[in-house]
This record gives C-alpha cells, sequence and structure tokens, in this order.
C-alpha cells in the first residue's frame, strides 16, 4: 500500500527542517501512520544513523519500512523510554510525534473512525485491545459521558446527549455507527456533520486515551533526548496543542500564571524553536484538507 494511499503526510518539509537532522543522530518518529515522515528523515541519515518508529496499528506495520538502519516498534507511544532503552537507543537527537488519526484509519469503514460510513463502533488504534466505543457507551455513567463529550469534543448539549445515551442504550443497542446516530439523531445540534466530526472525536480520545499518551510522551520525550535535541509534535485540535504549548513553554501541562514578583524562576526545559506554530502552506491546503488544523511547534531541550 502506497505512503499516498495510506496516509498523505502534513507538514513534510517543514519538520524535515526544524529537527535539523543530524546524519549520524538516532532519531524517534513516535507515530509512523504511511511513514511519510519517517522517510523525509531517512534520506538525511548517513549509514550510521538510526530512525525507531513507533506504531500500535496493524496495518502501520504491514506497511513498515525494510531498511537496516529503521527498528519497528509495535507499541503505543506511551512506551517510548522502555522500547528505546530496549533498543540500546536511551539517548536520542530528535523525537517527531504527528497526532493526527491516518487518512487509512478515516478511510477504512470497519475502523469506526468515520461518521461517512456505517460498521462497528470500534476507533481502536490498536486492534488487540479490548475496550471499544460500544463498550464505553454501553458502560460509561452520564456524568464521566458528559464530560468526555464537553472537554474532549466541545459538544455544546454535552449534558442532554449524556442523558440520551443513558436513557436509550436500555432498549436501543449502540454497537454500530447507523445504530449511534440513529439515537442521537433527534438531539444533535447545528451542523450535523460538524456535531457528529465532534462527538466522534470525544469518543476516540477517550477509548484510547490520548491525552494521557501524549501526557507520558512529553515527559519521557524530556528524559531520551540529548541536550541541544529536538522535540516536534504536530496537533489537530486545541486540546492537545494547549498541551503541547504549555509543556515546551513551561515544563508543565498547566497554563502558568505569570508572577512579575518572583524572585527565581524555574530553569527551562526546552527553548523554543517555533514561538507560533507552523501551519500549513495554501498549497498544501489545496493538496491536503485535512492538513487545514494541524499545527506543529518545535522546541530545542536545554543543555
Amino acid at each position: 500500500m502506497g505512503e499516498q494511499q495510506y496516509h498523505l503526510p502534513v507538514l513534510l518539509q517543514e519538520t524535515a527542517t526544524l529537527l535539523q537532522i543530524n546524519p549520524e543522530g538516532i532519531y524517534v518518529d513516535a507515530t509512523f501512520g504511511g511513514g511519510g515522515h519517517s522517510r523525509a528523515i531517512l534520506e538525511q541519515l548517513g549509514e550510521k544513523g538510526r530512525l525507531i518508529v513507533f506504531d500500535q496499528d496493524e496495518d502501520a506495520y504491514r506497511n513498515r519500512i525494510i531498511d537496516e538502519r529503521v527498528t519497528f516498534v509495535q507499541q503505543n507511544f506511551r512506551h517510548l523510554q522502555r522500547f528505546l532503552k530496549l533498543h540500546k537507543a536511551e539517548q536520542v537527537d530528535g523525537v517527531l510525534a504527528d497526532l493526527g488519526v491516518s487518512s487509512h484509519q478515516f478511510d477504512t469503514a470497519e475502523r469506526g473512525f468515520s461518521i461517512r460510513f456505517d460498521g462497528d463502533l470500534d476507533m481502536r488504534m490498536d486492534t488487540r485491545t479490548e475496550f471499544t466505543a460500544a463498550q464505553l457507551l454501553a458502560t460509561w455513567g452520564e456524568a464521566r459521558l458528559q464530560l468526555i463529550f464537553q472537554e474532549y469534543g466541545e459538544v455544546t448539549n454535552s449534558k442532554t446527549l449524556a442523558q440520551t445515551i443513558v436513557k436509550q442504550r436500555k432498549t436501543h443497542p449502540m454497537r454500530t455507527i447507523a445504530e449511534f446516530k440513529s439515537v442521537i439523531q433527534p438531539i444533535v445540534k447545528g451542523n450535523p456533520q460538524k456535531y457528529l466530526a465532534q462527538v466522534f472525536q470525544a469518543l476516540r480520545i477517550a477509548v484510547n486515551d490520548e491525552l494521557g499518551a501524549l501526557k507520558d510522551l512529553l515527559e519521557q520525550a524530556t528524559n531520551v533526548l540529548k541536550p541541544g535535541g529536538r522535540l516536534a509534535v504536530i496537533t489537530f485540535h486545541s486540546l492537545e496543542d494547549r498541551m503541547v504549548k504549555n509543556f515546551m513553554k513551561t515544563g508543565s501541562f498547566e497554563e502558568a500564571p505569570e508572577d512579575p514578583f518572583a524572585k527565581e524562576t524555574p530553569p527551562k526545559l526546552f527553548r523554543l524553536i517555533t514561538k507560533k506554530p507552523v501551519t500549513a502552506s495554501d498549497a498544501e491546503l489545496k493538496l491536503n484538507g485535512r492538513s487545514r488544523s494541524a499545527k506543529l511547534r518545535v522546541a530545542e531541550k536545554q543543555a
């Protein structure tokens, strides 16, 4: 399966340039996907360079690059440090993560990521795990459901949505996308496409604990990067972007209030390479509409 069919990588040249590849360095692509970013890194690596890629998706593994410089780790990137140690790469020169769901995952009906098709309400990034979106909808309580729709999807009527799911699931199964859409159809607000996209985003983030995994990745990236090594992260929604922005700026996930009277400021973990996020050019937007919401932030680990 060609990379173009599998997933069109976003902000490809910008990422490859801002990582400042050392030809003899060790790099991590934490989200291999179709391998577009990995190939761009490999082009700049010499014979002694190494690339370690992570992807928990079985389809991504089948699409892997066969190259003696590449090590494929079929795991969630939240296990970064453990597997780098296992592969004798405890210190690296750069870490890249593209947090977007691959085009292939969206376009494969049975994966349940897209509102365009019918199929099982699955949404697992790693199909070896058991917890699906259908199970979440069948078992989570009203308050917990409301919270994920509110926080992860910014759904306007998240309380009504949670109440409807809990009430209807006793008599109406929600095992497929069509069944779920049918149950919530009477309470859809505004543009149905946008509303459903927000609801599906919230479910996907919750099923895969995406924000928890991102937090783990960022903390571990700090430990594995050499001084002067670079961290590049491409985000696709405001929750992820806020986490990455705050972490790169302050080493914390919370927005730190500025205190002009503070005598000491804690040493910065990173030097910001991108003061503002890099976004897609007009040319890329024409080629790939999914790049519209992509934001790239890059920071360099302080010595």
